[in-house]
C-alpha cells in the first residue's frame, strides 16, 4: 500500500496579488524538491504543472496539494526535513487559519491513483468522525495493515 494525502489552504490574496507572489514563486521549486525525494510517487498537476488552478471547491480561494508516498516516513521527510518546512513555517502569512482539519492521509493499493472527488471524501469524513483508517492524520499513523485489517 501506498499513502494518499490530501491539504488545503484557503489564501488569504488573489494568486495574483504581490501578497503571495513568493509563495507562488516557489511552488515550482519545491514541487520539484517533493518529485525528486525518497519515495515519492505521485502528485496531482494540470497541464501547467501544479494544481492551484484546480478548482476542487466553491472557494476559488481554495487550493488543493495532493501526492501519493512510499510511506508516512517519506512524506514526512519531505514536509520537514527539507526546503519545504520554511514555507511550511510561513503559512500564515499566505493562508487563513481553517477551522476544521485542513489534511488527510489515507492507504491507496499500489499503483492506484484516487481521483479530488475521492480525497474530498476522506477529507469530509476525516472532519464528521476524527482519525479512523479510513482517513487519518499524523496524530493517528494507521499503517497500512490496520487498514487491510479493516478492508478499506
Amino acid at each position: 500500500m501506498h499513502l494518499a494525502q490530501l491539504n488545503i489552504a484557503k489564501a488569504k490574496y488573489q494568486l495574483d496579488a504581490p501578497e503571495i507572489k513568493e509563495f507562488i514563486d516557489n511552488l515550482d521549486p519545491v514541487n520539484e524538491l517533493a518529485e525528486q525525494s525518497d519515495g515519492f510517487i505521485w502528485r496531482l498537476k494540470d497541464e501547467s504543472g501544479d494544481a492551484t488552478d484546480i478548482q476542487a471547491f466553491s472557494d476559488p480561494n481554495i487550493i488543493v496539494n495532493m501526492s501519493i508516498w512510499e510511506s508516512v516516513d517519506a512524506l514526512k521527510n519531505f514536509m520537514f526535513r527539507t526546503h519545504h518546512k520554511d514555507f511550511l513555517r510561513r503559512k500564515k502569512e499566505w493562508f487563513h487559519k481553517l477551522p476544521e482539519d485542513s489534511y488527510v492521509l489515507w492507504w491507496v493499493p499500489v499503483g492506484s491513483v484516487p481521483s479530488i472527488e475521492e480525497a474530498i471524501d476522506r477529507l469530509t469524513y476525516l472532519r464528521a468522525n476524527g482519525d479512523t483508517p479510513y482517513a487519518f492524520t499524523f496524530k493517528s499513523n494507521f499503517n497500512a495493515a490496520e487498514v487491510n485489517e479493516a478492508g478499506l
